[in-house]
């Protein structure tokens, strides 16, 4: 199993690492973390080629999307770069891009109970303020866990904190900062329960962030 221990501080630039065939033609992926088969537990940076289709298929334990760049399609509509999907268990559809597209995608990671799906183009959608300078853009809300997207102006620092539940932060702009390093635009970050930080930015920086979600 590929980064499967929550207890285990994980960060990859996704940038630096090689495409992998899935078994649709023209559909390419990058694992960051993926279980066993059975539990389909895993989640990944996938390519679609242009004029690239997946088979209709469903998702039993949800399918959580953000549209990194191009326009990410199925039958019930089209989702350009910028758009959060959260697809919960028992939908399904038949993906497919015309012009290409990459996606940061999260498969079987519904909490139970959890039913909502969702669509939001952040482009249009208004950021409210966050604490500090920071701007932030809810997205989805359940139970313990959230998630959202965080805009944080040149030069902010935020207090010292600790995750209770876990943080993971993919970086959409920017180059996000802490105590442990630097991470650039396309990094996949997870940090454990109860791990802690100083972060901080140089230039402006948006990431996408879920907290909450990876009690032990």
């Amino acid at each position: 199993m590929l980064n499967m221990d929550f207890s285990k501080y994980i960060t990859i630039h996704s940038d630096t690492q090689a495409w992998q065939s899935s078994p649709m033609p023209g559909v390419d992926r990058k694992p960051l973390a993926r279980a066993g088969i059975e539990s389909g537990h895993a989640t990944s940076i996938v390519r679609y080629a242009p004029e690239s289709r997946f088979n209709t298929h469903s998702h039993p334990k949800g399918e959580e999307i953000f549209v990194l760049s191009g326009v990410f399609s199925d039958e019930h509509g089209d989702y350009p770069a910028g758009t959060y999907i959260r697809n919960p268990a028992g939908t399904s559809h038949a993906p497919f891009s015309d012009d290409g597209c990459v996606l940061f995608v999260k498969l079987c990671q519904f909490a139970d109970g959890d039913t909502q799906s969702v669509r939001i183009n952040t482009n249009t959608t208004p950021w409210r303020p966050g604490q500090g300078g920071l701007q932030v853009m809810p997205l989805h809300q359940f139970e313990g866990e959230g998630c959202a997207l965080v805009k944080w102006p040149a030069g902010e620092r935020f207090q010292p904190h600790r995750h209770f539940g876990g943080e993971e932060i993919f970086v959409l702009s920017g180059t996000f900062m802490d105590e442990h390093g630097q991470y650039p635009t396309g990094t996949w970050i997870r940090s454990p329960h109860l791990s802690q930080h100083h972060p901080y930015v140089e230039e402006e920086t948006v990431i996408w962030v879920k907290t909450g979600h990876l009690m032990p």
